[in-house]
């Protein structure tokens, strides 16, 4: 996590890198973060449109945005699948043999009275024909109120009934008066069972006339009149028994159209050939689905462009609710974010380039996880794990293939489960190859997640989708790995991001700077070591970047290598050099180490919060012992001083960080304990006091966001890491009982803290 700029050089930064603390930047930022939603979800979300009109041919070729109904082959469809449909006929149950019965019962009534045959004939040439109508009409109202027939079918009954009437011949007419009643009981009984037997049948009239010869020639009447006169009767009592049923005919029409499957063009498909002429009904397809310029509506645009600030507008609430300092202080920290999420986004579309409808599954070859490993190691956990709402949204969308559908659920999902399991992976991150760890966590789990959705919804996949599924999940997370260990040493060097995999790699002593340090300044080194695990402790437990204070400690006074011997730790077995010279001048290459070391660690690129902890861990604190030294120098002489306090004070600036105050106390903490002889626990604890009140009185806190509360809880943890460190060293209450040492023996006085170097 960066560290923040000092406050002495805000005035320069600010003139020459204004937009890094300019609030106007920082919203203009996140606008631009909002614009890059628009553009990742337009390309799915709006179609393109077009200029052109009928008549013309188009200059290139036209693609189906999505899914789109063609609204002209579906009415094809639905017309051909009506024309398909066969007339429907309903079958009439009508009793013909009744009829039959009627005739005959009839004629023999009529034969017994004494009627001349003329007018025998006569009744029968008008009262035959009557008797058929009467016995349709009676069928047609006893059926009227029933649900299984329409008004429609018997209009229809009538008509086919009447056009298909069977005309008796004359000779018939004459020939009925004759028939003895004998006979007519044996006609009747052979006619009604022909029409009962062929009326069973679902048959035309036409069709059934053409049996009856055959059927009366077969059946026992043996008298020639009798079979002829039978053959007509029934030929004149048949009637058709099925109808043409247009009410239903249309109904299953309507339903054979409802029931046609619309006719879609899918997603790109090609709606229009380039150099083909635009017809009025490519015209019209074209302007039915919003893909012309001159008959469009802007409120997808609308919704698309609210959508995207509200995503934008989240990540700001959240920045500013969750109290994250890298984004008060330096706008840069937001420019990272807007590039990892263009990056992130980038990849996801790349994925859903080689995605079709048919092969949805690549979608999971995309590095989704990506972006919130970046954020996490770069900037902030919290903000990774918000991101994964980002992330998964913008993955459902930007990898759907679904027609008709906004999100796609299984990206969503896919997303949501490797990114969270990626930040628990990589959080505690410290050597390269834990991202390489990571990465196999990732496609593990992305494969898992895929394989739950696979359970879940079995019926939608196959089994060749299935394994090429698994197969790019497990290659999306390896390729996560790849992506994110490539693109942090570009993130890092760019942005001057120190991450905790940075800071890993500057603790190796074989860096140039460390292995100077150890072989010049054995001393130093020892010293640097030993303040690097107090600082870490101290800041931990007030929740800073322990780790950044380690490594800074290791760094901070590499400055004392171009003049070691001046330094007290680095004196053995010789006199103090500070003892021959000028105080002043002791002042000077005393303080220009820090100087010094800033100078070293800038030829050796090192990133800048390592540079401001060797500058500032000093702050502005006072050398005592040398102003002292110069004021009884300037006594002895009988001369006014030429100097004052200011002038035996570090440069500066004061702390800026936590980070930076932790190891500046901690610098002072470790001195002072390793210049007691004898150190004891109250020795301990009243020094790291009176080391904290000293700069705390001196206002050495006042630009950094240590509280009161925080140095208390330094204090404590100081004091018990220095009884960890030094266990051997510090005698307990019960050993100086027990011991009784002579008062003597123990220092009136630590040595003073703030100058360690000058003793």
């Amino acid at each position: 996590m960066a560290s923040k700029e000092p406050s002495t050089d805000k005035s320069i930064s600010v003139k020459h890198n204004g937009w890094k603390y300019s609030v106007a930047t920082r919203y203009i930022l996140f606008l631009l973060l909002a614009l890059l939603f628009y553009i990742s979800l337009s390309v799915k979300l709006l179609p393109e449109r077009y200029d052109i009109q009928v008549g013309t041919r188009s200059e290139k070729s036209i693609m189906s945005p999505v899914q789109i109904e063609d609204s002209k082959a579906t009415l094809k469809a639905q017309e051909e699948a009506a024309e398909r449909v066969q007339p429907i006929y309903t079958y009439v149950p009508l009793r013909n043999d009744v009829l039959v019965t009627q005739l005959f019962e009839r004629i023999d009534r009529l034969n017994q009275d004494e009627v001349s045959v003329q007018d025998k004939i006569e009744i029968y040439r008008q009262e035959i024909p009557q008797r058929a109508e009467e016995f349709v009409n009676n069928f047609i109202s006893s059926n009227r109120d029933s649900e299984t027939y329409t008004p429609e079918l018997f209009e229809e009954m009538k008509k086919v009934i009447a056009q298909q009437a069977y005309r008796i011949p004359e000779e018939t007419f004459i020939k009925i008066p004759r028939l003895a009643s004998e006979d007519i009981n044996k006609m009747k009984s052979v006619a009604r069972e022909i029409v009962s037997r062929l009326m069973n049948e679902i048959v035309d009239a036409q069709t059934a006339r053409a049996k009856v010869a055959e059927l009366v020639n077969t059946s026992s009447l043996n008298d020639r009149t009798s079979r002829e006169v039978v053959q007509e009767l029934v030929r004149f009592s048949i009637t058709a028994n099925k109808f043409y049923d247009e009410v239903a005919t249309k109904e299953a029409k309507v339903e054979a159209r409802e029931n046609t499957q619309p006719v879609f063009i899918k997603q790109g498909d090609v709606l229009v050939q380039k150099g083909q002429q635009i017809t009025p009904e490519l015209y019209e397809l074209l302007s039915k689905n919003g893909l012309l310029k001159d008959d469009v509506t802007y409120w997808p645009e609308l919704g698309l462009l609210l959508f995207s600030l509200l995503l934008s507008l989240g990540i700001l609430m959240f920045i500013r609710q969750s109290d994250l300092n890298i984004f008060k202080y330096n706008n840069s920290q937001i420019l990272m974010l807007v590039l990892i999420y263009a990056i992130t986004l980038t990849s996801m579309h790349l994925a859903g380039i080689l995605q079709s409808e048919d092969r949805s599954y690549v979608g999971y070859l995309a590095p989704v996880a990506i972006g919130v490993i970046l954020v996490t190691l770069l900037l902030d956990m919290p903000l990774a794990y918000f991101s994964v709402i980002i992330f998964s949204i913008m993955a459902s969308v930007i990898l759907n293939v679904n027609k008709g559908e906004m999100f796609d659920f299984h990206f969503g999902f896919f997303a949501a489960i490797t990114s969270c399991v990626a930040i628990f992976a990589i959080h505690r991150a410290s050597q390269r190859s834990t991202l390489l760890k990571g990465g196999i966590m990732v496609s593990l789990f992305g494969a898992l997640s895929v394989l739950i959705m696979m359970l879940i919804n079995d019926s939608s996949w196959t089994r060749v989708e299935s394994l090429y599924a698994l197969a790019f999940a497990v290659a999306g997370g390896l390729l996560t790995a790849v992506l994110v260990i490539g693109l942090m040493p570009f993130f890092e060097v760019t942005f001057g991001i120190l991450s905790a995999l940075k800071l890993v790699e500057l603790s190796n002593p074989n860096h140039p700077l460390l292995r100077k340090l150890l072989t010049e300044t054995p001393g130093t080194y020892h010293h640097s070591v030993m303040v690097g695990n107090l600082s870490e402790a101290a800041a931990e437990a007030i929740g800073a970047d322990g780790l950044l204070c380690r490594v800074g400690s290791y760094y901070h006074d590499i400055g004392k290598t171009k003049r070691p011997i001046y330094f007290i730790e680095n004196q053995n077995n010789m006199e103090n050099p500070h003892d021959s010279i000028d105080p002043k001048l002791s002042k000077s290459i005393i303080v220009a180490h820090a100087r010094d070391g800033v100078e070293m660690q800038k030829d050796y690129k090192l990133p800048k919060p390592i540079r401001d902890i060797a500058e500032q861990h000093h702050g502005t604190t006072f050398l005592h012992f040398f102003y002292h030294k110069a004021l009884r120098q300037a006594e002895e002489q009988g001369k006014e001083p030429d100097f004052t306090e200011a002038d035996f004070r570090y440069p500066g600036p004061k702390a800026q960080s936590k980070e930076a105050a932790v190891v500046g106390i901690a610098d002072s903490v470790e001195a002072a304990v390793r210049s007691l002889r004898k150190p004891t626990v109250d020795q301990v604890e009243s020094m790291i006091e009176k080391i904290i009140k000293s700069r705390l009185d001196d206002h050495q806190f006042n630009e950094c966001d240590l509280t009161m509360k925080e140095l208390d809880i330094i204090a404590k943890t100081l004091k018990e890491t220095v009884m960890g460190i030094f266990h051997s060293r510090i005698e307990y209450p019960e050993e100086i009982k027990k011991d009784k040492p002579d008062s003597s023996s123990a220092p009136e006085s630590p040595v003073n803290p703030s100058v360690p170097e000058s003793k």
